[in-house]
């Protein structure tokens, strides 16, 4: 639990106002940048020079407010690595759910189920929030996915489920709402392993590959002129399509392994 009362005792050394923000003010803008997901899960924060100039803080300040964040879970150290945005989300309490999660075969679908609520809105909400900066990196990252799409055959897997993930995360965090955000950040592991089946169960078959890119483009078309309905049901209508591509080569499984069965003469 975090303690919005003032507790701590300033001694002679801690930094004056004059000399910048105190450590506990530095912890709350920090705090803030991890909260508008300027600073993500498991980003590494920049160096103390660069945060002093950006925070406009002294280094015995600084250092104080990041003891402060690492008493609260929020930073965690890796010596000589750096400081990193710790996983807010539980950590190690989750791992073993995820794990459990991951084993059952229908999770897929579950978790396509909540995507296709969670997206749906962030999408809609993207589409009236979104900062002209919001809009450059949804536009970078939706031309990194279809350019690198065409040579879907140079890219690994992952690469291909990272340039889809990508897209969709800067829609999410266009949203600029944080509770939203960061409950979709919480199951980021999950979501990427849901991309990834897409690209290597969908990405192969064109033409369900054709509907996912024309979906990708309506969606992105949606956000940037602005067209909170529109990009609230395309979004939805691309999860849910997804959910039911994924039914259909599941039934098509199921048809080729009954008949293997016979033909072996179960």
């Amino acid at each position: 639990m975090v303690s919005t009362g003032n507790t701590t005792h300033r001694n002679e050394k801690s930094p004056s106002s004059e000399d910048g923000p105190l450590p506990d003010v530095v912890a709350e803008r920090i705090k803030r940048l991890i909260i508008d997901g300027i600073l993500k899960v498991g980003d590494m924060l920049p160096s103390e020079r660069r945060l002093c100039e950006k925070l406009g803080a002294s280094r015995p300040a600084l250092r104080e407010g990041l003891r402060l964040l690492r008493g609260m879970g929020i930073i965690e150290t890796q010596h000589g690595k750096g400081s990193f945005v710790a996983r807010l989300a539980g950590g190690g309490d989750t791992s073993p759910l995820l794990h459990l999660l991951d084993s059952q075969p229908r999770t897929l679908f579950d978790l396509l189920e909540v995507r296709s609520v969670l997206e749906s809105e962030a999408a809609r909400l993207a589409a009236v929030r979104a900062t002209s900066a919001d809009i450059i990196l949804i536009r970078r990252r939706y031309e990194a996915l279809r350019e690198k799409q065409e040579a879907l055959a140079e890219l690994s897997l992952e690469e291909s489920a990272g340039l889809d993930h990508g897209f969709h995360r800067a829609i999410n965090d266009a949203s600029h709402n944080p509770v939203l955000v960061h409950t979709l950040e919480s199951l980021s592991e999950l979501m990427l392993r849901s991309v990834l089946a897409s690209v290597s169960n969908l990405y192969h078959r064109p033409a369900f590959k054709r509907v996912i890119d024309r979906q990708h483009a309506r969606l992105y078309q949606a956000v940037i002129k602005r067209n909170p309905e529109q990009a609230e049901r395309v979004a939805k209508e691309h999860i849910d399509g997804l959910r039911d591509m994924f039914m259909e080569v599941e039934q098509e499984n199921e048809r080729q392994s009954r008949a293997a069965m016979r033909l072996e003469g179960w």
